[in-house]
């Protein structure tokens, strides 16, 4: 039992789009691909070019390793978000592109990024309140790390 659960303070209702069940459990698993910070920008930057080369698309997505963007990509291809194009060359040319699906999910992305590009001074307060208050977090997220690199290359 819970420990804040008790015979006078009433459950709460989880809403149905939360309740474990086999769809939910499967969109958890949908939402784990899609909400992945690697997936969502390869996502964006593949809506941006259309399609793109591996080389290609490693140079555009900041500071992801050669092995991270495989992973990502058989990911999202398997889950029909992105398809692979094999050319019969030599040597062989592999184009990455999003799928119809992907380009649907595309749409939701671009309003994250724009969300987040609207917000980042109210964001940026907030985590300087925070780190004012508590310290800064003993880690740093990959995007915070990329933000900080670009703002010290930047003023050099």
């Amino acid at each position: 039992m819970r420990k804040n659960a008790g015979p006078n303070r009433p459950r709460l209702k989880r809403p149905a789009e939360v309740e474990h069940t086999p769809t939910n459990c499967h969109a958890r698993d949908v939402l784990a691909r899609v909400g992945d910070t690697w997936s969502v920008y390869v996502i964006h930057m593949l809506g941006d070019a259309r399609r793109l080369r591996f080389n290609e698309l490693r140079k555009e997505v900041d500071g992801i390793s050669q092995r991270m963007l495989t992973v990502t990509l058989r990911g999202l291809e398997r889950d029909g978000l992105v398809s692979r194009t094999v050319y019969p060359e030599i040597p062989p040319r592999v184009e990455y592109a999003l799928t119809a699906l992907g380009v649907t999910l595309r749409q939701h992305i671009r309003g994250l990024v724009a969300w987040a590009g609207d917000h980042l001074s109210e964001v940026d307060a907030a985590r300087a309140t925070y780190d004012a208050h508590h310290g800064p977090p003993a880690r740093v997220s990959v995007a915070e790390r990329l933000v900080a690199k670009r703002r010290t290359t930047a003023k050099r």
